[in-house]
């Protein structure tokens, strides 16, 4: 078993050395300055309540109601007012019809939870194949006098595919849309010309 050597002692030249290294040392973690402490956030503010709502008896009137059945905006709001995003004389032909078509879907007959993932793969599948112009059929539903009240989710899909367009994630594919040419389904049906891929 071998013995432990003692550490060996400074000598009194050593020590001086040393104390006039460290005087000069720049030490290598500073402390760090305290952060100011951040203020609390102010409480959100409460929910407005809704209105009450008023007493009815039976046999009265109830009043009108403010809630709509749309949830997109018709196409005179949407699609007719929207920027022109592309160029004026491409976007002439192709509402003349007159540009030609590099891929079509009909989303006749499908339910709005069937033809959202199914407009989106091909939207988006198409963007990436390099394709530019596409149309989409989605039927004019039926006419006023066919509805009734019972019946206002009937031409749902042709309300609903311009509102989709312009949402995430098919916003960032879509430069353009616009209703089709009679040749093309008419307002049974849109040209959507796609962005080119980065």
């Amino acid at each position: 078993m071998s013995r432990r050597r003692e550490p060996r002692r400074l000598s009194a030249e050593e020590t001086e050395l040393w104390r006039a290294v460290v005087k000069r040392a720049v030490p290598m973690h500073p402390t760090k300055p305290v952060p100011t402490p951040i203020p609390p956030k102010a409480p959100p503010a409460k929910p407005r309540m809704p209105d009450p709502i008023a007493p009815f008896q039976i046999g009265g009137t109830p009043a009108p109601s403010r809630v709509t059945t749309d949830t997109a905006p018709p196409l005179s709001q949407g699609i007719a007012q929207q920027p022109l995003s592309m160029d004026h004389k491409a976007f002439t032909r192709m509402r003349r019809g007159k540009l030609p078509l590099e891929g079509r879907i009909d989303l006749h007959g499908m339910t709005l939870d069937q033809a959202q993932p199914t407009l989106t793969n091909f939207i988006l599948g198409s963007q990436i194949a390099g394709k530019r112009l596409v149309l989409v059929i989605t039927g004019k539903g039926q006419t006023q006098r066919q509805r009734d009240e019972w019946h206002r989710g009937h031409g749902a899909l042709k309300r609903q595919v311009p509102h989709w367009l312009r949402m995430a994630p098919l916003s960032g594919a879509v430069l353009q849309v616009s209703e089709a040419h009679r040749s093309h389904g008419g307002s049974g049906a849109y040209y959507v010309y796609l962005r080119r891929r980065r």
